[in-house]
């Protein structure tokens, strides 16, 4: 047993930026019964990306070792904001943006985790009902100097920027969460490393044992120095198809490469040691270590076979100068435009080759549009919408769709 426990703790405690502490995760593991560990997520963006999902396959890692774990959606909190990392007050978001943000985060968390395995859980189930009273106790049990430890608060105190009373109150209501459920671990990226401490005092405060906290490292994005981010235009989307998905990664530095491998890959401690070894040592060239780490995320989020399909599409587009064999037929309505005749960019988006109009005219701008292999120059360009149907577009290097124009 004594064997089994440290071969879990070497798994859990690898690829982690902080652990509080891996002795009390020893003596939790010691005990023989499975482990309560939750994540917890509020669902303010409908669309995650392999840097989220860092921590869920670290939530996958605890599954996999028969613990129950817990995916908690902060349905309540996401209405007060999280302000880890912000020099802002985060607007708040509506019920029903929170909800559909909520499916289609839960969509997308099931390819990592066992769907069966998985107690899916919201926070609005305790905290919609603890009512004036409770909240005040809350607030009794933490006092402003401890909130004011917090880096973000007390450099937005000294800056004079708004902090409002409701954001005060955020970490004390995630800290609650752990109390509901009763949680042995908490997991959370490193940014989040303030919210789940403050579960601890709390837990004790209720006679439970303090949870082990443990967080996982940022991913930097295809820019190689940024946090990964949707709206930094560095994401690699769990919903990224095939072969968007491994050209993003064969974009990253070689630099990045372990990291990469280290957090996006779900593998074992001793084949991430093997890699990197390989990398060092010369016996493995960056580039094919790289095709090997894009064709392992595609595999993971679209399935066996589809990571190797990709590497030869790869080739085909980039070596050859090639259309992809399958392009993703896109139907769009007449009734979608307003005229005859619309701008381009417009067009983009509505196709989803873009997330934006704004986006789509610096495409243009950029002469990374083409229309039939022919090069689209004019950023505030009309077409024909009628016209359209058929036509292949091509957004960038990876992005590319074949129109269906309808009535």
């Amino acid at each position: 047993m004594a064997n089994d426990i440290e071969r879990q703790l070497d798994i859990f405690c690898s690829g982690i930026s902080d652990i509080v502490s891996r002795e009390e995760l020893k003596k939790k593991l010691e005990k023989g019964k499975p482990l309560r560990v939750k994540f917890g997520i509020d669902p303010t963006s409908p669309d995650i990306h392999i840097g989220h999902a860092v921590p869920l396959r670290k939530l996958k890692q605890f599954q996999d070792e028969g613990h129950t774990t817990i995916l908690l959606f902060g349905d309540f909190t996401a209405r007060v904001g999280d302000p880890s990392g912000r020099n802002v007050t985060r607007p708040q978001l509506s019920v029903d943006e929170i909800e559909k943000n909520l499916q289609t985060y839960l969509d997308q968390a099931f390819l990592v985790l066992d769907k069966d395995k998985t107690e899916v859980r919201r926070n609005s189930e305790w905290l919609e009902g603890l009512g004036i009273v409770g909240v005040m106790k809350l607030m009794g049990s933490i006092t402003v100097a401890r909130l004011l430890e917090r880096d973000d608060f007390s450099k937005r105190y000294k800056e004079g920027s708004p902090i409002s009373v409701l954001e005060f109150l955020y970490p004390l209501l995630v800290g609650f969460d752990s109390v509901a459920l009763d949680a042995d671990v908490e997991l959370g990226g490193s940014d989040q490393w303030y919210n789940l401490l403050m579960g601890r005092p709390l837990q004790e405060m209720e006679g439970q044992e303090p949870q082990v906290c443990m967080t996982t490292p940022l991913l930097e994005g295809t820019d190689g120095n940024k946090k990964m981010s949707k709206s930094l235009n560095n994401a690699i989307g769990l919903r990224d198809e095939p072969l968007d998905m491994f050209g993003k990664v064969m974009s990253i530095s070689d630099e990045l490469m372990p990291k990469y491998f280290q957090l996006a890959t779900g593998w074992m401690p001793e084949e991430i040691k093997k890699i990197n070894a390989d990398l060092a040592s010369g016996s493995l060239a960056p580039v094919d270590a790289k095709k090997l780490l894009g064709r392992t995320i595609v595999d993971l989020y679209h399935g066996e076979g589809a990571g190797e399909k990709a590497v030869e599409e790869f080739a085909q587009v980039f070596s050859k100068g090639s259309r992809p064999s399958e392009i993703d037929e896109v139907t769009l309505s007449l009734a979608d435009f307003e005229g005859e005749f619309e701008c381009l960019a417009r067009v983009l988006n509505a196709a989803g080759l873009v997330p934006s109009n704004k986006e789509g005219v610096r495409m243009i701008e950029q002469g990374a549009v083409r229309v039939e292999d022919e090069l689209f120059d004019d950023p505030h360009g009309e077409v024909g919408v009628a016209e359209m149907d058929g036509k292949v577009i091509q957004v960038g290097k990876r992005r590319w769709a074949k129109l269906k124009i309808i009535d």
